[in-house]
């Protein structure tokens, strides 16, 4: 499993490599399992197969697949986790719910919508993987775990960019849009560069916004948690990126080589701090 990881998700399997050896094999099985439902818009020719696909998930972690899912090996792997350790299946079930959005075209319609999707999603794998390091002050991590989630996923958008756009996706906000003077069809369009530069720094803008707040808030926590929040130590080059790119965001992807996310990992796990 640990190399289905390494091929659906390099930098969070770079990131496992470094986590408590206690704790990583149930850390492994909550990645995969975001990696797999992050995945269904890249597997589907349209939405309806991934509605199926999100379904199933939903009635898995309900427990409504039972015999299904034994058969399955990474619904059984996580069927596991989920009773060794009494990891809630609330948070797993609305990560199912929020990527429905990604399987449509619909643009995201402000802020706000924003930051409950990216809540929903890289913040709530966050909080799990905290749990599962210490689940008596998991609860704890919460605010952490909600501005290092956002500030993560506008990276992640930031570097989909040109896949996104070529899909007609638009994660950006619409507000935020609309602040810089562009809406969906002119953003996809790319023909108007300042504005697209402002829209791209505005968008890395509030991931630098959230990163500062995680960052604050993990300060506070008990140092053991932290390995938890190591794959958030890579979106700050990424947010430097964009705010330099700017509209050439859209068409140059943005991740930085794979030695220095690497490199920049373990010197977080070293000092034990982003």
């Amino acid at each position: 499993m640990l190399a289905d990881l390494r091929a659906a998700d390099i930098d969070r399997y770079l990131a496992l490599l470094l986590m408590p050896e206690a704790a990583r094999d149930d850390l492994l099985v909550l990645m995969l399992f975001n990696a797999e439902i992050a995945a269904i818009r890249d597997r589907v020719r349209d939405p309806m197969p991934g509605e199926i696909r999100l379904q199933w998930w939903r009635e898995v972690l309900s427990g409504d697949r039972g015999g299904e899912a034994s058969g399955h090996p990474l619904a059984s792997a996580l069927g596991s986790v989920i009773g060794r350790r009494a990891l809630p299946t609330a948070p797993l079930i609305a990560m199912c719910e929020a990527r429905t959005f990604d399987l449509y075209d619909d643009p995201m319609p402000d802020r706000l919508s924003y930051e409950g999707y990216a809540g929903e999603t890289a913040s709530a794998l966050l909080q799990m993987s905290a749990f599962l390091l210490d689940p008596a002050i998991a609860a704890e991590t919460a605010t952490a775990s909600g501005h290092a989630g956002v500030a993560q996923a506008v990276a992640g958008h930031l570097m989909l960019l040109p896949i996104t756009r070529a899909r007609g996706q638009v994660f950006v906000p619409g507000d935020l849009l609309a602040a810089t003077g562009l809406d969906r069809d002119r953003f996809l369009g790319g023909e108007n560069k300042p504005a697209l530069t402002n829209a791209v720094r505005a968008f890395a803008g509030i991931g630098r916004e959230h990163l500062d707040k995680a960052k604050a808030a993990l300060a506070h926590l008990p140092g053991h948690l932290f390995p938890a929040y190591l794959p958030v130590a890579l979106v700050e080059p990424v947010l430097a990126r964009a705010e330099q790119r700017g509209a050439d965001s859209l068409t140059i992807p943005l991740q930085p080589p794979q030695w220095r996310r690497q490199w920049r990992l373990w010197q977080a796990a070293r000092r034990g701090r982003l």
